[in-house]
């Protein structure tokens, strides 16, 4: 129930402060809002409240404890506000008169005493209210509510010095037999002087007060502190000593003019003050006329270290003078920043929400100076880059999203991270935003939300300490998939897309798992069957360019380049998108100890790539024969695909050394294309001598018949040429010496293939009779015509009839596309 209290005051909080003005009294209502905030009244925006009261309380805690905490105080409590500037007054009245007290104890006037007394009443209850002050945990910037925590952390700091400070030293010196030492003791109330600089510290940051007004009264209010408490130290070094003594003391030996000061107890008290003052002022200054000095060696002594403390003084006081006039100081150009802020978010009328955003993390960035990248500047680059390992890489190592990297990896992610605070409330990432930066969590909690269309908003994961966002976007290329919310002060790491793009290039293997880590990581989380698609299409992609790189390295021949991308990784037999491996490039390109180093590492000798051609073909196409010949004797092929094509166009082109190289590595040189024609038929139809001779000794026969049976013999014939013929001739005979029934076999086949249209029916029959016939190359005997005939026309016919119905009884006399009959007897 009392959490529920507490969302509804806060609900009703919010909708006062969010509550709509007139737009033309809007600037003026927000520049008054700003002078009117003091800036050290809190140190987190009102959603780091909201956030931070809604989050405690969850733990079950002691009945006692419940019970207190109804009566815990907030530090932005109003009465509270008015209870620090009534002890702040007590404080300073403490501060001055404990010195006064210490040093005039025997001339003090009584009233002072009941004075001081209720002074110490007002402490003690001070004390009290301390016990239930909530205070904010330095790390998570949380509300700390537990009466528990309070207690201790107060016991730790200055409870003992704020407890002896309200004892009552006056009454124990005198129960104790005015025994000196516990006089001292009084010293202790000097602890309450940090209220009175907290003070000052609070005046310096808010800007409605002019910063240099504020330093001059702080050094002045130093001065006269230190020469007050002096000039009270110097009268209790005279009045300690007994009566009979007053002559051998500074003031009790002083005469100024035709006063003395023989009897210096029996003067009041402000002129013995005063007088005190002036010695100190003197002193410290060191402009006085000698007539007042110290007599006695006590006094002596306490002025050899009063002046020595003066110097230092002295130095303090001229260094922030000198620092006011240059303008210098880190808290003056934090009041300059604030100021300027303050004028644009007044000139573009934000919100109150997103200034106290604003403003208090502008404040965070103050307090937490050991954040600012300028204290490391001027160290070496080197050095920063251990600084960094130090401190980041105990984080970064246990990032599920670096699962499995190498150290090498992590170091130079870890040496490029920047270090960020962030207020809770605070939106890191938006959904649907182009994301250019990568977070790493080191300490606080985030959370990860969907928004809907309707504006509803859904947590879909909870980001804590090792935990990373914004990869997605970045690896993937695609829009933020979600937006991610400060729960608690944080502490992030972040690095620029850019780097991390640049790293990954290097380190592919690293890349792919990184991809694989983030698939494997969100499959418990946020709509991950919308996102695997993505980033297993960003997995080929990088592949396809991995294997890019190393064809590229193989083309141009970098060996040093490729065996550096093979070391990070990247895999040699993977092909680009025609099909190529590194190995093609390399044997196209003619670098030998590429490709002894691919094929030690495995690369696949004879894979053809989308075109048919294997890294030896491309070596021969491009006439590399040392790399040819070192493939070859590692067990490559040609297998040529469509061989007779691809040698006839050598032939027809006259490229004779491809052909020779070729026909070097096992292609057949009696390969024909589409139209039955060899090499030997284009080299002889064109004249080529010197083709045909490398052909005939490679094994091509003369005897090789096209689709019109004509013999590269014939085409010679045709062409005209005399020596190619002669040529030919020789190798026939050659030929048919080796092989006596080649000749036989093909004398027949030596004639123009002939054509013939078969018909089933008579010459003479009606057209109603007549079918569709075949058309059928001329057999080497009229039985084979007969038996083809009647298979391919599914008749019986025994006989085969001309046109004008005669009886043809040997092929010899068929012609060429000449129309026959089959018919029965």
């Amino acid at each position: 129930m009392e959490r529920e209290r507490t969302r509804a005051r806060w609900r009703r909080a919010l909708a006062a402060v969010m509550a709509p003005r007139p737009a033309e009294a809007e600037e003026d209502v927000a520049a008054d809002e700003e002078l009117e905030e003091p800036m050290g009244s809190s140190r987190g925006s009102l959603i780091a409240l909201l956030a931070s009261d809604l989050r405690l309380g969850i733990a079950c805690r002691p009945s006692g404890e419940k019970f207190l905490d109804r009566f815990v105080i907030l530090p932005d409590n109003w009465w509270y506000q008015l209870w620090t500037q009534f002890i702040l007054l007590w404080a300073v009245y403490s501060s001055f008169f404990t010195p006064m007290e210490f040093g005039f104890f025997l001339g003090l006037p009584k009233n002072l005493f009941l004075l001081d007394v209720a002074g110490q009443v007002a402490f003690l209850v001070d004390i009290f209210v301390q016990f239930l002050l909530a205070y904010r945990d330095p790390h998570t910037y949380r509300m700390v509510r537990n009466p528990t925590a309070i207690a201790l952390r107060y016991m730790k700091s200055n409870f003992v010095f704020d407890l002896l400070g309200c004892l009552p030293w006056d009454y124990i010196y005198k129960a104790s037999g005015n025994k000196e030492e516990i006089r001292y003791l009084l010293w202790i109330r000097l602890t309450r002087v940090r209220k009175v600089t907290a003070f000052f510290q609070k005046m310096e940051k808010d800007i409605r007060i002019n910063y240099l007004f504020t330093r001059i009264v702080k050094l002045i209010v130093v001065e006269l502190y230190c020469t007050h408490t002096a000039a009270c130290i110097f009268y209790y070094l005279a009045t300690t000593l007994p009566e009979s003594m007053e002559s051998y003391t500074w003031i009790g030996s002083l005469k100024l003019g035709d006063y003395n000061y023989n009897h210096f107890r029996k003067i009041d008290l402000w002129r013995r003050y005063i007088t005190s003052l002036y010695f100190a002022i003197v002193t410290m200054a060191t402009v006085g006329y000698g007539d007042i000095h110290a007599v006695n060696p006590r006094e002596m002594v306490f002025i050899m270290i009063y002046v020595s403390f003066d110097m230092i003084l002295g130095a303090y006081l001229i260094g922030n003078m000198t620092a006011l006039i240059v303008k210098g100081s880190k808290t003056e150009r934090f009041r300059d920043k604030m100021k300027d802020l303050i004028r644009y978010m007044n000139r573009n009328r934000l919100g109150k929400d997103i200034r106290d955003q604003i403003k208090g993390h502008v404040r965070l960035q103050y307090e937490s100076s050991y954040t600012e990248a300028s204290v490391l500047q001027d160290i070496p680059a080197s050095i920063r880059a251990k600084i960094s390992q130090t401190l980041y890489r105990p984080c970064i190592e246990n990032v599920p999203l670096l699962k499995g990297c190498s150290s090498e990896f992590i170091n130079q992610i870890v040496i490029r991270l920047q270090e960020e605070f962030f207020l809770p409330g605070e939106l890191i990432l938006e959904q649907g935003n182009a994301v250019d930066q990568l977070y790493f969590v080191c300490h606080g909690v985030l959370e990860g939300i969907a928004v809907g269309e309707d504006g509803s908003e859904e947590t879909v994961t909870q980001l804590e300490p090792s935990s990373s966002f914004g990869e997605i976007a970045i690896l993937c290329n695609i829009p933020q998939p979600y937006t991610v919310r400060v729960c608690e002060l944080c502490r992030l790491l972040r690095l620029d897309k850019q780097l991390f793009t640049n790293i990954l290039e290097v380190y592919f293997v690293d890349g792919r798992t990184i991809l694989s880590n983030l698939l494997e990581g969100n499959e418990s989380t946020l709509r991950i069957k919308q996102l695997e698609s993505d980033i297993t299409s960003h997995i080929g992609k990088q592949e396809a360019e991995l294997a890019l790189k190393v064809n590229s390295a193989a083309y141009y021949g970098d060996l040093r380049h490729l065996k550096g991308l093979i070391r990070a990784g990247a895999d040699p037999k993977k092909t680009d998108y025609d099909g190529r491996s590194p190995l093609h490039l390399a044997a196209s390109g003619g670098f030998e100890d590429i490709t002894i180093f691919l094929i030690r590492e495995g690369v696949d000798i004879n894979l053809s790539d989308n075109f048919g051609n294997t890294p030896l073909l491309e070596a021969v196409k491009h006439g590399h024969d040392r790399v040819a010949s070192l493939l070859h004797s590692k067990g490559a092929k040609l297998h040529l695909k469509d061989a007779g094509s691809q040698l006839c166009a050598a032939v027809a082109r006259g490229d004779s050394d491809f052909i020779r190289r070729i026909l070097n590595y096992g292609v057949d040189p009696n390969s024909s294309d589409y139209d039955h024609r060899t090499p030997l038929h284009i080299a002889a139809a064109d004249g080529l001598y010197s083709i045909a001779k490398i052909l005939l000794e490679a094994g091509a026969s003369v005897f090789a018949i096209d689709r019109w049976g004509s013999t590269p013999l014939d085409e010679a014939v045709k062409c005209g040429s005399k020596s190619l013929m002669m040529m030919l001739e020789d190798a026939k005979l050659e030929e048919l010496s080796k092989f006596p029934d080649r000749g036989t076999q093909t004398q027949d086949k030596t004639q123009p293939r002939r054509r013939c249209t078969v018909f089933p029916f008579h010459p003479w029959d009606p057209k109603e009779k007549r079918k569709e016939g075949v058309v059928l190359w001329v057999p080497l005997t009229m039985e084979e015509l007969i038996e083809s005939s009647q298979e391919l026309l599914n008749c019986s016919g025994s006989r085969i009839l001309s046109e004008e119905g005669g009886r043809i009884s040997d092929v010899a006399m068929i012609c060429d596309n000449q129309k026959l009959y089959l018919v029965a007897d």
